[in-house]
């Protein structure tokens, strides 16, 4: 049986390459024109050519943003538009409207103390223009004319009934005492009313503590649109819980003050950088004070530097050699990157002045124009002489006026190598000089003197007359002071009894103790209307009953008991 296989089969080739020539071409055969895509070509406008005409709005032109705008202005009006106008005073650049309560800027507690040198874009102001037709009341235009009167508006005094489809709680003046009633104010001593007692301070302020409805005091600090906020939250609550964070809480007074002016509230508690404001007794939504919204952010003016090379009392030669110290000294405190809050900076700088004539804050991480304008405050609030912004860092000369904190304790040089930054007043002496003073002369801070003079005054300390003496005599020394100072300790006021009946003059004493550091005892109330009040910290357990001041065990009827005990 013969097998035939495919490849023997003549003129078969399976892996035959393709033909190298195309076939020819067949005249008889015409073609045709191609067809058209199924997606047609879009047809794009011409491009649009600019207009020549300006616009009107000077706002709207980019004069004052990427470009170096530079302007000097004096004080006076710089630029007006019929009664509207702005100007540049003490305040810095304010803009003045007709009938406003006072002139208005972009910030009221974070604007320098200085006048501006210069502006970086041109005056004009940032509000909406006065052509509006028809004053907004919180809703859309109605499109019928005869629904336009039955716009119903807010009024505190009479709030829209509870369960209302579509209507928003509206908060009642108060609190009232029984037999009370609101009444109309226009000041803010007849929108505050009578002053709120403490039960009253508690009632309002306890619900607010856990509370997240708030507002954000940034980097900024008090805006100016953030004056109709705070109304807008004060329609709906009594209180507004304003919370504090950055630059703005180095200066909390100021802060407060400015709260209080602007907004016409009153601050009934503060812990740390949390401030509530209370609104009033007979605050009224409806009559409030409306402002206008500021509409965007204006250009920063330019101000005199801070730093100088030649600052005030030294010479740039003194100047640069306190800087090349500073270089190597260590910073007091590291500051956090943001959103901190820097109560205690003050105090902490004031007190590190006390033992060296330099002081460095760290402010690693923080943005430029923050730690300067952190700078500008110390300036102001210590007072102090800035050096330097090197590295993200404050470098702060205590001047040639500083004056310690401690008026009755001596001030004592530091020797070099002690203390925060040692020997950096200038001196070229020697290492070995500080070795040739007395032996019995200590040097130490002027804090610590005024702490041995509280000490000896309250019997806790002896200040010994003589220096050279024996082991026996510094023993009987000590022993008498034991039993002084025991006696001191253990002792207690005597009790007055006032009557025959037995009962003591203690609750008197009582009545009168203060009930809390940060409240004032004068009729039990939390604040007076003066405009000097000190805006104290409160802890969050002021609230919560003092003791009575009184030691236990220190009462007669404690004694009579002790004694039948014993018997």
């Amino acid at each position: 049986m013969a097998i035939i296989t495919a490849s023997s089969l003549p003129g078969l080739n399976l892996f035959s390459s393709l033909p190298s020539a195309p076939p020819p071409k067949d005249p008889t055969i015409t073609t045709s024109t191609p067809p058209s895509p199924p997606i047609p070509i879009p047809k794009y406008p011409p491009p649009r050519q600019k207009s020549s005409k300006p616009r009107t709005n000077p706002a709207l032109k980019t004069v004052h943003r990427r470009t170096k705008y530079f302007k000097p202005v004096k004080d006076g009006v710089i630029s007006s538009d019929g009664d509207r106008s702005v100007v540049v005073g003490e305040s810095g650049v304010s803009y003045l409207l007709p009938g406003a309560p006072f002139e208005f800027q972009y910030s009221y507690s974070e604007t320098p103390k200085v006048k501006p040198l210069a502006i970086r874009e041109p005056a004009f102001l940032p509000f909406e223009p006065p052509t509006m037709p028809r004053p907004w009341t919180g809703k859309a235009p109605l499109k019928k004319k005869k629904d336009k009167n039955k716009i119903p508006l807010f009024d505190s005094f009479n709030p829209p009934p509870e369960g209302t489809k579509g209507v928003k709680h509206v908060e009642m003046p108060g609190p009232f005492s029984l037999g009370r009633f609101p009444k109309e104010g226009r000041t803010r001593e007849e929108v505050l009313g009578e002053p709120l007692r403490k039960w009253e301070i508690k009632m309002l302020v306890q619900p607010h503590l856990s509370n997240n409805r708030q507002i954000n005091l940034g980097r900024d600090g008090l805006t100016h649109n953030m004056l109709e906020l705070i109304h807008s939250h004060w329609k709906r609550q009594r209180v507004c819980k304003v919370r504090c964070k950055g630059v703005p809480t180095v200066d909390m007074n100021n802060i407060c003050r400015r709260l209080e002016e602007k907004t016409g509230g009153k601050i009934i508690h503060r812990v740390g950088g949390v401030v509530y404001l209370f609104r009033g007794r007979n605050y009224n939504y409806r009559t409030r004070p409306q402002y206008p919204v500021m509409l965007w952010k204006p250009a920063t003016p330019v101000y005199p530097k801070l730093i100088q090379e030649a600052p005030e009392g030294l010479t740039k030669a003194e100047a640069h050699k306190l800087r090349k110290q500073g270089e190597r000294l260590l910073p007091i405190c590291k500051l956090a990157a943001k959103n901190g809050v820097y109560i205690s900076l003050v105090k902490d700088v004031r007190n590190a002045f006390e033992g060296s004539p330099l002081v460095k804050i760290d402010c690693k991480g923080m943005h430029a124009t923050d730690y300067k304008k952190l700078g500008g405050k110390l300036k102001e609030l210590v007072p102090c002489v800035l050096l330097s912004f090197d590295n993200e860092q404050v470098l702060m000369w205590r001047g040639q006026d500083w004056k310690s904190m401690y008026e009755d304790a001596p001030w004592a040089s530091i020797p070099p190598g002690v203390g925060i930054a040692g020997d950096l007043d200038g001196s070229d002496k020697d290492d070995n000089d500080c070795c040739k003073a007395d032996p019995k002369t200590v040097s130490t801070s002027p804090k610590m003197m005024l702490l041995w003079k509280q000490a000896i005054e309250s019997s806790k300390a002896l200040l010994l007359d003589e220096i050279d003496l024996g082991p026996d005599a510094l023993l009987k020394k000590v022993e008498e002071f034991e039993v002084i100072s025991q006696a001191t300790e253990h002792s207690y006021p005597a009790l007055i009894l006032s009557s025959d009946d037995g009962t003591s003059s203690s609750v008197a004493e009582a009545e009168d103790y203060p009930q809390s550091e940060g409240y004032n005892s004068k009729d039990d109330y939390i604040y007076s209307d003066s405009d000097n009040d000190d805006y104290e910290d409160y802890d969050s357990d002021s609230f919560e009953d003092v003791d009575s001041p009184v030691p236990p065990g220190s009462l007669p009827v404690d004694m009579i008991a002790e004694k039948l005990k014993w018997e």
